[in-house]
Formats: C-alpha cells, structure tokens, sequence
C-alpha cells in the first residue's frame, strides 16, 4: 500500500511534465509550390526559393508557380510608430 502512495503521484507528474512540454506542429506555407501530375491545387508548396523547386521538379512533369495563399496576400503593415518620451532638459 505505501508503494502505491508514491507510485501514484509519481507517475501523474511525469504525465503532466510530459503534457507540458509537448509545442505544436508550425504549419508553414513558402512561397513555392511545385504542381502539376501527381499534386492537387495548390500543390506541394515547400521550397523558399524557385530554384528549389525548379531542382525538385525537373524530371518529374511537374511545373513551379508560386504559392496561391501567399501571392495575393497583402503585405504586412507595419506597427504604429513609437514616439520617444521628451527628455526634461537639466
């Protein structure tokens, strides 16, 4: 019975650091998709740069164009701009 008592309460820590420490899977889009053949719209869209894909591509019947959920996109608008706080003279 007292080995249950520690047993317990141990096993339930190392279930929750486990839980606690477990991050989310980043989805990523780049900005090149490789389509055609084998890919459905928008395609595999997992290289950076076209060369990437054109290299990923050749020989497959595939063509690259770019990433359909970022061509459109408007770009991000920068932050308002922070005014410095005056500074009493001496």
């Amino acid at each position: 019975m007292r080995m249950m008592q520690w047993t317990l309460p141990a096993l339930a820590a190392m279930a929750l650091a486990g839980v606690a420490t477990v991050t989310p899977a980043a989805a990523r889009d780049y900005p090149w998709c490789a389509q055609g053949g084998e890919y459905d719209y928008p395609g595999e869209c997992a290289y950076s740069t076209y060369e990437q894909c054109q290299a990923s591509v050749s020989g497959r019947l595939l063509f690259c164009d770019r990433n359909p959920r970022l061509a459109y996109w408007p770009p991000p608008q920068p932050g308002p701009k922070r005014r410095a706080r005056p500074v009493a003279p001496y």
